[in-house]
């Protein structure tokens, strides 16, 4: 592909037009790439995850790390757009790096990767705000669409969760644990969501899943997803589940108790 362009452009402009374009290009093209993380103690898997995604032209490993303390030194150091993380690092509990890695950088957004689904590591992933929570199983497809997605500041975690009964209603509880010790506003000025926005929030709070709202709503589940990002963006938040707490202070929507 890339000895396809060169050609075309020696053949348009003469060689030292064609290699000045040429640079030009790679420099847009490194500018818009997605710079990833890794951190996994297993060199093998790291090494697939490496070949998979730098094979999607759109992303670039910056950086990757067999354990939780160099993995966040070298977050620290090198500021990814994306960290994948193994959920069962031996080296510290992976839900403690993934905690310390949002607080040293609250916009990096954070995939869990496990070998087998848990319930409550799916809970407290949530909780913490990462982004995706997948399986090792996934196809490399799946992968660099997640990453893809992430990026963008779309919350994949978000269908997992709510697919799951038991899990939706602890997300709920927590909701309302999280605005009982603060009253919502009798009468807010100003909402800076669209009518639309909050009308999902409402669904969000209320545990449904990305699908269930496009049906409920008769949209597209990009179209959720794409008012999900821009609810994010205007509350300057990190995640759904502080949009909905957000939301819930300001009196923008209420919860029935159970």
């Amino acid at each position: 592909m890339w000895i396809y362009y060169l050609s075309a452009e020696r053949t348009a402009g003469g060689g030292h037009l064609a290699q000045r374009g040429a640079d030009m290009w790679w420099e847009r093209r490194s500018m818009d790439s997605i710079r990833i993380m890794l951190i996994d103690e297993h060199p093998l898997f790291r090494q697939g995850c490496r070949a998979t995604l730098e094979a999607a032209g759109d992303c670039v490993v910056i950086a990757e790390s067999s354990s939780s303390r160099e993995g966040l030194d070298l977050a620290k150091q090198h500021m990814p757009d994306v960290i994948l993380i193994d959920a069962l690092l031996s080296t510290n509990d992976a839900l403690e790096l993934a905690r310390q890695l949002r607080h040293a950088s609250p916009r990096v957004a954070i995939i869990m990767l496990t070998a087998f689904e848990d319930e409550e590591q799916l809970f407290q992933t949530m909780k913490l705000g990462a982004a995706a929570y997948l399986l090792k199983g996934i196809s490399p497809e799946e992968l660099v669409d997640a990453v893809r997605k992430v990026s963008r500041g779309v919350y994949i975690i978000n269908d997992n969760v709510l697919s799951r009964p038991t899990v939706a209603k602890r997300v709920l509880r927590v909701f309302r644990e999280m605005t009982a010790e603060e009253p919502p506003e009798v009468q807010p000025l100003y909402s800076p969501l669209s009518g639309r926005e909050i009308e999902i929030l409402d669904y969000i709070a209320r545990g449904n899943s990305n699908k269930e709202i496009a049906k409920s709503l008769g949209i597209s589940d990009q179209t959720v997803k794409n008012h999900i990002t821009s609810i994010l963006k205007k509350l300057s938040v990190n995640d759904r589940t502080a949009a909905v707490v957000h939301a819930l202070r300001k009196g923008w929507i209420k919860m029935e108790n159970e």
